[in-house]
C-alpha cells in the first residue's frame, strides 16, 4: 500500500485552467509549513510499503528536504515515488531519483498547444514550461529512468482537429521507449472550464476508441484505461485501478493521503468544497447500494449490464458535482464498455456483463457491501462456485474480507483482439 504524501498542499508552479484542486486554492487552503518527522511518522502509522510525493508541486520544496525524504523512503522501504508535471526537474533532481529509486510520474497533455491548457501565467510562459517537461521526460529516458504519463483528455489535445498530433506524440513517445500512460477525462468543477475545454460524450469517446486502435501499433506504450475496463470486464478487478473499484468519497481505499503536519486525508479529486477533509474512520458503501437502486433518469445505474466493471465509476466525476449520483460521463464508459466487451465476445471470452450468472454476482456485492465489506468480483465468484453464498430472500451471505486494490500490473489489451 503505497501512501501519498503532500508536503506542500495544492502549491504549485502553474495553474492548470481545469485542475481539480482550485476549490481548495480558492479557499486559501495552502499549507503554510511542513513537518518531516510528522511525516515520517504519519506513513509508518499508515502501515504503507512505500510513498509517493504529491502536489500541487512537490518540486518545490528544497533539494535537501527531498533528499532527506527520499533516503529516508529508501532505507525504510527500498523505493519512492513523486507526480510532477516535470517543468521543475534539473539534473540533480534526476541524480536523486537514480541514488533514492524514485519512479517518477509526469502529468502533461502533450507537446507545444496540446498542453496550453497547463498554464504558466502567460503563453509564452506555458510554452516554455512545456519545453522544459518534455525536455525532462528526454532527461530521464537518457538516464535510464522510464517515466510514467497521465494526460487528460480536453479540447485542447483531443478534439478531432487535435487528436491527430496528440497520436503523433504518442507515437514519438513510444519510440523512445515510454511504456505507461494514464488517460483521464477531464474532471469539470466550473463552468467555464466546461465551456471552453470540454469534449463531448461523443467526441470524448471517439478519441478513446482511435487510442484503443493505435495502442495496436505502439510497440512498448500501454493506456492504463484499456487495460482496466478489459480487466474489469474479465472480472479481474484486482487488476484495475481506483476509478472502478466502488470508492468511498470520505474515506478513499486507494488514496492514504498525508498532509503537511502527518494529517491523514483523502484523494484531492473529491474535495469540491475547498476543503482537504479528514479521513473518516469507518468505510461506507452507501453511494454504491443507492446506485444500484436508483432508475438511470434519476442519476442512479438500475439495470445497468455493465454495473460490476463500472459502479458508477469516480464519486469525483459525479453528475451536479454530487457523489450519490453516477459519473457525468456515463455514456462514454459505457460506450467504451460495449466497445471491449465485444472484442472479448470476438475471441470467445465472456464478459462479466454477459455472464449468466451475473444478477447473483450483484447481490453478493450488495450484501458484502451492507456489511461494510469490500468484495471481488473474483470472491464472488469462488463463494458462488462453492455453494457458500447462496442466494437467499435476494441477499447473499458474506464472509471474509475483500482484496485491497493493486496498481501498476502490466495487462496486454491486445490479448483481447482490440
Amino acid at each position: 500500500m503505497n501512501a501519498e504524501v503532500r508536503p506542500l498542499g495544492v502549491t504549485c508552479n502553474l495553474a492548470c485552467t481545469y485542475c481539480y484542486e482550485h476549490p481548495v486554492r480558492d479557499a486559501g487552503n495552502f499549507a503554510r509549513d511542513y513537518d518531516l518527522d510528522a511525516i515520517k511518522r504519519a506513513v509508518e502509522a499508515e502501515g504503507a510499503d512505500s510513498f509517493s510525493l504529491f502536489g500541487g508541486e512537490a518540486l518545490l520544496m528544497p533539494l535537501s528536504d527531498l533528499k532527506e525524504l527520499w533516503r529516508w523512503g529508501y532505507e525504510r522501504f527500498g523505493r519512492n515515488g513523486i507526480q510532477t508535471n516535470g517543468a521543475l526537474i534539473t539534473d540533480k533532481h534526476i541524480e536523486l531519483f537514480k541514488r533514492y529509486n524514485v519512479n517518477v510520474g509526469i502529468s502533461i497533455d502533450g507537446p507545444d498547444e496540446l498542453n496550453d491548457v497547463r498554464w504558466a501565467g502567460s503563453l509564452e510562459k506555458t510554452r516554455e514550461a512545456t519545453r522544459r517537461t518534455m525536455q525532462a521526460i528526454d532527461k530521464l529516458l537518457e538516464a535510464g529512468l522510464k517515466p510514467g504519463l497521465i494526460v487528460t483528455l480536453h479540447r485542447g489535445n483531443a478534439s478531432p482537429e487535435r487528436l491527430p498530433r496528440l497520436k503523433d506524440w504518442f507515437r514519438e513517445l513510444d519510440q523512445k521507449g515510454i511504456q505507461s500512460a494514464r488517460l483521464h477525462i477531464l474532471e469539470v468543477d466550473h463552468p467555464l472550464v466546461r465551456a471552453r475545454w470540454a469534449l463531448s460524450d461523443e467526441e470524448n469517446l471517439s478519441a478513446f476508441i482511435e487510442l484503443a486502435k493505435l495502442e495496436r501499433e505502439l510497440k512498448t506504450l500501454r493506456f492504463d484505461v484499456f487495460r482496466d475496463i478489459l480487466a474489469m470486464l474479465k472480472g479481474e478487478d484486482g487488476r484495475a485501478t481506483c476509478i472502478w473499484q466502488g470508492c468511498d468519497a470520505w474515506t478513499t481505499h486507494a488514496v492514504r493521503g498525508i498532509e503537511a503536519h502527518g494529517e491523514r486525508s483523502n484523494c484531492s479529486r473529491t474535495n469540491k468544497d475547498g476543503v482537504d477533509w479528514f479521513k473518516a474512520d469507518q468505510v461506507g458503501f452507501e453511494r454504491y447500494l443507492a446506485l444500484y437502486q436508483t432508475p438511470q433518469e434519476d442519476g442512479g445505474c438500475q439495470g445497468c449490464r455493465f454495473w460490476l466493471a463500472c459502479k458508477g465509476n469516480c464519486p469525483a466525476t459525479a453528475i451536479d458535482g454530487d457523489w450519490r449520483n453516477r459519473s457525468e460521463h456515463c455514456r462514454v464508459w459505457f460506450g467504451l464498455m460495449e466497445y471491449f466487451e465485444a472484442k472479448l465476445l470476438d475471441v470467445g471470452i465472456t464478459p462479466i456483463s454477459q455472464d449468466p450468472k451475473r444478477q447473483d454476482i450483484e447481490r453478493y456485492f450488495l450484501a458484502r457491501w451492507v456489511a461494510g465489506e469490500r468484495p471481488t468480483i473474483q470472491q464472488a465468484r469462488q463463494a458462488l462456485r462453492g455453494g457458500r453464498a447462496p442466494v437467499v430472500g435476494g441477499q447473499c451471505h458474506p464472509g471474509g474480507h475483500g482484496d485491497q486494490i493493486t496498481h501498476g500490473d502490466h495487462y496486454d489489451t491486445r490479448g483481447a483482439g482490440q
